[in-house]
């Protein structure tokens, strides 16, 4: 019995060892990639650790505020940032626990990130912003606008997560899951395999873009690096949106807000149609527009197509 147990015990040994060598490895190999350094670099040393952001332009402020899926980032807007810029201050920022922000080992909740957005605004950007944000992040903005109406001026959504998935709270599976990916070695295993290279094309090749002829290289390494910059800590915010913890009810806000608000959706993307519906079935002053042929992120995909629409709006 104590030799079975000591060649157990030696196999269990050598597999987690094995798995510890495989991600060091991953995080080695992503944080050799340079795309998401740029010479705009700015920080905001906020209390829960420093914010990074680009600014570029002069003019009426824009803030953009990219997804909270795994691999999100400012470089989301790196196809738009500097057209944008020739009319207006634009800020692209990475939330906490993405990008290269900091990314502290904790629970991420929408709330943390309303109380970022409003004190970003109030102390970096220093007067009301129009605010262009990607699918779940519009419930932040929304949520900001309605707590601090003097934060934002025009809301421009991305397609926004559907109002039915906003109201998804963690239950015991979502919170296991969390619980599974926070662990330090078989969770970082998990989340590197769930954030590789391969991981993030089929993302592309079946949500994100209708045509990945036009995914370029960049844009992988760019996901890949955002998702494991600094380290395993990378994986926090990610557990976090999978336990549900960055969803919150929005519609009272979307009802009460008197804010302007523009969504731009996909054309492709599956059920924009019932989300867009959904949205002006509580706020019927919403206006609402499809990019033809792209679908998660249109910005990313057709740029010039997606500029063209935004200044009609703006």
């Amino acid at each position: 019995m104590n030799k079975k147990i000591k060649i157990i015990s030696a196999m269990a040994v050598t597999v987690i060892t094995s798995i510890h060598i495989s991600n060091r490895i991953q995080y080695t190999i992503a944080n050799k990639n340079s795309i998401l350094n740029v010479t705009e670099k700015n920080e905001y040393e906020w209390r829960f650790g420093k914010i990074h952001y680009i600014k570029k332009g002069k003019g009426t402020p824009l803030l953009l505020l990219h997804d909270l899926t795994a691999g999100s980032s400012h470089y989301e807007f790196h196809k738009i940032i500097d057209n944008l810029a020739e009319q207006y201050e634009v800020y692209a920022i990475d939330l906490l626990g993405y990008g290269l922000s900091d990314k502290p080992d904790m629970t991420y909740t929408s709330f943390l990130y309303v109380q970022l957005l409003t004190d970003f605004v109030k102390t970096v950007i220093g007067r009301k912003t129009d605010v262009i944000a990607t699918g779940d992040s519009s419930s932040l903005v929304v949520m900001t606008c309605h707590n601090n109406p003097e934060v934002f001026n025009r809301l421009i959504l991305i397609n926004p997560q559907s109002l039915y998935q906003f109201n998804l709270i963690p239950t015991k599976k979502t919170r296991t899951l969390k619980l599974l990916i926070d662990l330090p070695i078989i969770g970082t295993f998990l989340y590197n395999l769930v954030t590789s290279r391969t991981a993030f094309f089929h993302l592309f090749q079946n949500h994100y873009f209708t045509d990945c002829s036009r995914l370029e290289k960049t844009d992988l390494l760019a996901y890949v690096e955002a998702s494991h910059k600094n380290d395993y800590t990378s994986k926090y915010s990610f557990s976090s949106y999978i336990g549900r913890y960055l969803n919150f009810n929005i519609l009272h806000a979307l009802k009460e807000i008197n804010h302007s608000i523009f969504i731009i959706a996909g054309s492709d993307k599956q059920d924009n149609q019932s989300i867009i519906k959904n949205y002006l079935y509580y706020n019927s002053s919403i206006e609402a527009a499809l990019i033809s042929d792209t679908r998660q992120y249109p910005h990313l995909e057709l740029p010039q197509r997606f500029l063209n629409q935004l200044k009609i709006f703006l």
